[in-house]
This record gives structure tokens, C-alpha cells and sequence, in this order.
């Protein structure tokens, strides 16, 4: 890592593991006004750099580092939102955190000076074993979550019970061998994402919170960023569809998932569909086979793509974290997203207990959305009242 430019500042260190992190990052350093380290110290005057709640004022550096996944996809996504963030001043550094076997060792080695300097630590996904090891070093003070998507959502629930930290597709299931071994440093990050005189936490989250901890600071994300740097877009008149890894996370039976894709194409003219960034090459293939539609990878979070356009005047989508960001991304645009929901009997055996109650969830506290039924047949009507 390069020095660290000057101590100008508090200094935030940010970690990344998904380009819709890393956006969320981005988002966040709008909110807070945060700069990059090579970037001039604006004159304010010392008793008004910090907030009323205590987070570090505009001034602060910000170093945002990517601890990089290993599939193509996430990584040439990754290296696009990277460039952004350099654009706009921050400094980032790419770790190969999954490059072997020593890699783990190395990057927490080389990480450790730099988490122990840190005034405020930035998270993009705190059910992260390597997120969680990496916050058993940090001494700092201000802890921040921004958005990973729907499972916000549930560490927000979890953490306000007091419970373990499980990715809700997972929880309910009997932990393995791993989990028992990796109990005491995700207990030890429980402990420190909760907020105490020492430790002041915050959550940066587009995502509707039911239960917020005792003690947590909540700020909106409104898509702010995204809305100033791109855009409006051109609207198209057909209707665009949003992929979902539903199916590769084991939730959802492929085949259902197909036959719903193929239906809800046909009653809406979609033709274009955009792939999650973790769907299979296998998976796509067929949809492309059977379905008709245009196969689109984005290089970009669907967010910016989006925003940048061509998109069309209808997107649909099952339950995802989409129903909630794209609707404040595109506000004012007038382009409309509709959510299937997900029937039960998609759901596959290996699905979590609490899978269907979640993904309802999901779409039944999302605004700005219109409601369509989940697909049985081809000639069930689709449309409901929002």
C-alpha cells in the first residue's frame, strides 16, 4: 500500500468484496462528503468537522481496499466501479485475497498496520469471514456497514436479537465443521459491530429496517451519487428483466426458475435480460435457448447501467435488492419495476426454513414497486394492485 498521504484527517479504511459494495462505498463518501487522501484539506473550522453524531467530518481520507474475488465476472466489475473511485479521488487498493492458499495470510499480514491506524473501518459485508478477521484487529472507533444487498437487512435483524451472524439463505441449517471453528472470531465481530461507549456503529442502507440495535446510527442511501454522475437515461418502450442467483444459491429449483423467466417474458415483451453477475454460464445458455432473450452481462452495478441506459420502460424482477436501489436510482425517470414474487413451490429441499418468508419480505417492504402475482401458469394474470 502506498504511504499514507499527510494527517490531514481522521483516516477510513473500506472494505470491498462486490462491486455493489463497493458503489454503496461511493455512496456513502458522497453522503459524508469524504475526499481522497491527495486531495487538499477544505478550510473548515475545527469545531465544526465533526457531526453531531461523532462521525469524522468532510476531510477525512478514504482508502478503499478490494479484496478480490476470484470468478471473472465479479472481478471485471470490480475493476470498472475501481476506476470510478479513482476518478473521483480515492484511493484504492486491489488485493488478491483468494490468489492461493497464503493469500489469506498475506493480505491480513499486510493489512494489519493500516486497519490499526485507522480512525473509522467501512464494511461492505459483515457476515464476511474475512471482514469478521480483519475487525478483530482494527482499534478503531467509527464502524460503518453500507449496503450488501437483502442481506442487510437481516444482519441489522440479527444483530438488534443478539444472534449469530448466518447469511439468511443458510440459517436454520446445522453449522459445519468450519462454522464451529470460525464461532469465536464471528462472536468476537458481533461484539464489535455492537455499539458501545467505546465504539459508535453505523448502517448506510437503501433497505427498509424493522429492528435497528440500541445504539446504531441508520442513514439513508438515496442513490445520490449515482443520480449526479449518470443520466437521465433513454427510456426504451419494451419492458427489460433482472436475473437472479436464486438458483445457484440453491434456493430455487432451475427448472421453475425457467419456465417463470419464459412466462413472464412472454406476458411482458421483455427482450433483453440482464444476468446476475453469479449466475452460471450453463444457466444463461439455456435461458437464451429457450426463452429468446438477449443476454446482457453488465460491466457495471444495474444501478449505473440503468442510469446510463438505454433501459427499458418496464424492469422485472423476483425478490432482490434490486426492488429496492432502482427505484431511487431511477426516480423521476418514469420507468416502472414490477416484482414476481417467489412461489413456494420453487423453492428447492435443500432451501432454508426461513427462505420463502424472507423473500416476501423483501418485496412486501419495497416502495415504488408494482406487485406481480407469482407465476403458476401461463394464464394466471400477472398484474396486482401495488
Amino acid at each position: 500500500m502506498s504511504p499514507r498521504a499527510g494527517k490531514s484527517g481522521p483516516h477510513t479504511l473500506a472494505f470491498v468484496e462486490s462491486p455493489v459494495q463497493l458503489l454503496n462505498v461511493l455512496e456513502w463518501a458522497h453522503v459524508h462528503a469524504l475526499r481522497g487522501p491527495a486531495e487538499p484539506m477544505p478550510a473548515v473550522p475545527n469545531q465544526v468537522r465533526r457531526s453531531v453524531s461523532g462521525i469524522p467530518a468532510p476531510g477525512a481520507e478514504l482508502t478503499i481496499v478490494v479484496l478480490s474475488p476470484t470468478d471473472p465476472m465479479t472481478r471485471g466489475q470490480l475493476r470498472r466501479m475501481a476506476d470510478l473511485a479513482r476518478d473521483e479521488g480515492y484511493r484504492v487498493r486491489w488485493e488478491e485475497a483468494r490468489g492461493g492458499t497464503t493469500a489469506p495470510f498475506q493480505t491480513i499480514g499486510g493489512l494489519a498496520g493500516s486497519l490499526r491506524r485507522a480512525d473509522r473501518v467501512v464494511m461492505g459485508d459483515p457476515f464476511s469471514r474475512y471482514v469478521q478477521l480483519l475487525l478483530t484487529i482494527t482499534r478503531a472507533r467509527d464502524l460503518v456497514v453500507v449496503d450488501d444487498g437483502t442481506a442487510t437487512m437481516e444482519f441489522v435483524a440479527q444483530l438488534a436479537r443478539g444472534e449469530r451472524l448466518v447469511r439468511w439463505h443458510r440459517k436454520g441449517g446445522r453449522p459445519g465443521a468450519r462454522d464451529l471453528l470460525f464461532a469465536p472470531v464471528s462472536s468476537s465481530a458481533r461484539r464489535r459491530l455492537t455499539p458501545s461507549d467505546r465504539r459508535r456503529v453505523e448502517v448506510f442502507s437503501s433497505m427498509p429496517m424493522t429492528d435497528t440495535p440500541q445504539g446504531v446510527t441508520v442513514t439513508a442511501n438515496d442513490f445520490g451519487w449515482t443520480r449526479a454522475r449518470f443520466g437521465p437515461p433513454r427510456i426504451t418502450k419494451g419492458a427489460d428483466m433482472v436475473g437472479t442467483s436464486l438458483v445457484e444459491t440453491g434456493v430455487v429449483d432451475g427448472d421453475r426458475y425457467l419456465e417463470a423467466v419464459q412466462t413472464l417474458a412472454k406476458a411482458h415483451g421483455a427482450t433483453r435480460y440482464f444476468a446476475h453477475r453469479r449466475e452460471s454460464t450453463e444457466k444463461l445458455h439455456r435461458l437464451a435457448a429457450e426463452t429468446g432473450l438477449e443476454i446482457v452481462r453488465p460491466d457495471l452495478p444495474l444501478e449505473l447501467i440503468a442510469r446510463r441506459g438505454p433501459i427499458g420502460r418496464t424492469i422485472l424482477s423476483f425478490p432482490s435488492t434490486v426492488v429496492h436501489t432502482l427505484p431511487l436510482a431511477l426516480v423521476g425517470t418514469g420507468v416502472r419495476v414490477a416484482v414476481c414474487d417467489i412461489d413456494p413451490t420453487w423453492l428447492t429441499q435443500n432451501a432454508s426454513p426461513r427462505a420463502q418468508g424472507f423473500l416476501s419480505g423483501v418485496t412486501g417492504t419495497a416502495k415504488d414497486v408494482h406487485r406481480l402475482a407469482a407465476v403458476t401458469n401461463p394464464s394466471q394474470p400477472l398484474l396486482t394492485p401495488p
